[in-house]
């Protein structure tokens, strides 16, 4: 039985590859020496790999989603800052039901999601995001002892940062009590050049995994090995990399440790990280077949196919219960397709253990190719098994309820249709649809407009080049009008020339433009620390609560009463209504809670329409969150202004 070492990472892939796979050299690069000479000076036993991830990409979700071996859930965002146990069948507690003894050291978001797994565990907490060493330190002084003790089977260090070269090479270093160990250095994401993760962009779902065996496949083997992607290094040594996708990480390391696969998983056991393992290709043979093997490459294509065997099962049985109790289940297309190809691969499995049997009548060269060719048949019929569901999974996994998604939008459309007519009760027909342009709105707008396409065309090269246009009597005259548009907000009576749109405009592209994006990777948790060094889960969640929606929701709601003051001085030169400062109060609520309902309905609309895009993840679900808590934060603050001013 194989131990495991396992090292949890945050990186990119390239952190890992040598720069000669890239087109052009960045400054991270080739900063993992360790990692790149021993996948060159012992490419038999260790390999990088270029790991998938399925977004979204939260360490969350990812964390789940290698422990469980199922896709992500999109609504476990609302659980990074808070998250529960995992109920599901997952890999850790597979481990600690079979008797193996597990130590996690590093990030302590394990604890929350397994708090009762670990035989040893040294948690650190991990949102503050400006401490960089206390949970990096803290690993590498638990780790480093760890690796002369006999008291666990698998251990988890998990790292935030990624300065651990010196980790690394006493990690790597020959001997010890642990000969059996594969070492698994992993990513549960990438990240963007700003540090930020949770969508699916390449640079978030692309991580590297790094696995190295003490002990060298035999020669027959390596041939699973593939080297489809090789090149040399800086030092001009060749350095293969491979390709695996996350979801086949829980079944794989279940098969290496010999214990039951989780329910949920979908994946498929790697074969070049299986190949890499000690103890998968011996010729000492257990199993179903009691023939002996011929060499070492048919025993290890024998207890390979005997692992798709049981994976494929699992898998299969997965999804009878899944289609059994699930409301809207697989196409019966895709699922009859599916099952025809599992009828089919477990049809061949009792033939291919007979003609791993030498017959009495067969000859040695004859038997063996025979029986290499049947094993390697068998592997493709599962492999094409297990793939096609996962790509079924992946395009059909998410469960839409169509009556209640239509249900949810009438309503939503009713409340807009509501509030308008409120505010068709308040103002003159004539003036709420057809507002008397005022002419200097008509030339601001031009002005805007000149802005917007006049600075595009200044700065690129085409309109830098020459200087005759530039003295030309009309563009002098463009650039007054330009000079106009910039020193115009110094006006006093700019808000009267804009009018109320204009201001609304303003806010949310300051918002949108510089502030935030509609993405979690666009969330900025280090405001959430502005003043304070320790992670509590109330007051950061308030402070990044306002800095994600105080400029675009907060200020804007609180601010209303000022502009119904103003409205009602400019009122009450020609009007004595007392009471006309709640009337303008009650106005301007309702108009920019209009805009808000609006805003999100489109949003609802476009999310059901594209409910089967590419990008819904990434791009349609995190912007109809982010409108949906605008849109109840905004209901929330009109309500309570609305009862403070009343």
């Amino acid at each position: 039985m194989s131990d495991f070492e396992q090292f949890m990472l945050s990186y990119r892939f390239d952190f890992v590859a040598p720069s000669t796979f890239f087109e052009e050299k960045q400054p991270w690069m080739d900063k993992l020496q360790v990692l790149q000479k021993l996948a060159a000076d012992e490419k038999n036993s260790a390999r990088i790999f270029k790991a998938l991830a399925d977004p979204p990409t939260t360490s969350l979700q990812r964390l789940k989603a290698l422990t469980t071996g199922g896709l992500p859930t999109f609504i476990d965002v609302g659980n990074s800052f808070g998250a529960p146990a995992i109920v599901e069948d997952n890999i850790m507690h597979q481990l600690v039901k079979n008797g193996k003894r597990v130590v996690m050291m590093g990030d302590d978001t394990w604890t929350q999601l397994y708090p009762e797994h670990f035989n040893k565990s040294f948690p650190y907490p991990s949102f503050n995001v400006k401490d960089l060493d206390t949970v990096d330190n803290g690993v590498i002084e638990h780790l480093l002892p760890s690796l002369h003790e006999n008291d666990w089977d698998v251990l988890i260090a998990h790292f935030l940062g990624v300065d651990v070269i010196n980790t690394l090479k006493s990690l790597s270093t020959p001997g010890g009590p642990h000969e059996n160990t594969l070492l698994l250095v992993m990513g549960d994401h990438g990240q963007t050049l700003n540090g930020d993760h949770g969508g699916g962009t390449a640079e978030e779902v692309e991580t590297s995994l790094f696995a190295w065996s003490p002990k060298t496949p035999p020669d027959a083997v390596l041939s699973v090995l593939g080297e489809n992607s090789c090149n040399f290094d800086l030092h001009g040594k060749e350095v293969c990399v491979s390709t695996m996708q996350q979801l086949d990480f829980a079944v794989t390391v279940s098969a290496l440790l010999g214990i039951p696969f989780p329910f949920g998983s979908i994946g498929r056991v790697n074969p070049e990280l299986y190949a890499l393992s000690a103890g998968t290709w011996d010729n000492q043979r257990t199993g179903i077949n009691a023939c002996t093997p011929q060499d070492d490459l048919e025993a290890w294509k024998m207890r390979y196919a005997e692992a798709l065997c049981v994976n494929s099962w699992q898998v299969k049985r997965y999804i009878d219960q899944y289609s059994g109790s699930s409301i809207i289940g697989f196409s019966a297309e895709y699922l009859h397709h599916v099952e025809e190809l599992y009828s089919k691969a477990q049809a061949n499995w009792s033939e291919v253990l007979k003609s791993t049997c030498p017959s009495e009548t067969a000859k040695g060269e004859e038997f063996k190719e025979s029986a290499s060719s049947s094993l390697q048949l068998q592997i493709d019929a599962y492999s094409s098994f297990l793939e096609s569901f996962a790509k079924l999974a992946r395009s059909a996994w998410t469960e839409f309820d169509l009556w209640l998604m239509g249900t949810g939008l009438l309503l939503m459309i009713l409340s807009v249709i509501t509030q308008a007519y409120i505010l068709w009760q308040k103002v003159e027909l004539q003036t709420f649809f057809w507002p008397r342009v005022a002419l200097p709105e008509f030339i601001f707008l031009l002005l805007n407009i000149f802005a917007r396409f006049g600075i595009e065309l200044g700065m690129s090269k085409q309109v830098a080049g020459p200087t005759a246009t530039k003295d030309h009597p009309l563009f002098k005259k463009l650039e007054e009008v330009w000079l106009l548009a910039l020193f115009m907000p110094l006006e006093p009576n700019y808000l009267d020339v804009v009018g109320k749109a204009g201001c609304f405009c303003s806010v949310n592209l300051h918002h949108w433009r510089i502030h935030f994006r509609c993405t979690f990777d666009g969330l900025r948790y280090g405001a959430a620390f502005i003043g304070f060094d320790n992670f509590h889960i109330i007051r950061q969640g308030f402070l990044l609560s306002i800095d994600t929606f105080g400029v675009s929701h907060i200020l804007p709601v609180l601010s209303l009463p000022f502009i119904a003051v103003h409205c009602y001085n400019t009122a009450s030169k020609k009007s004595k209504v007392k009471d006309v400062t709640i009337n303008i109060l009650i106005q301007v609520h309702l108009m920019y809670g209009l805009i808000t309902a609006i805003t999100t309905a489109v949003t609802i609309v476009c999310v059901t329409i594209q409910r089967r895009h590419l990008m819904v993840w990434g791009l349609f679900a995190p912007k109809y969150v982010f409108d949906a808590i605008g849109l109840l934060l905004t209901d929330l603050l009109i309500c309570l202004a609305s009862l403070y001013y009343s």
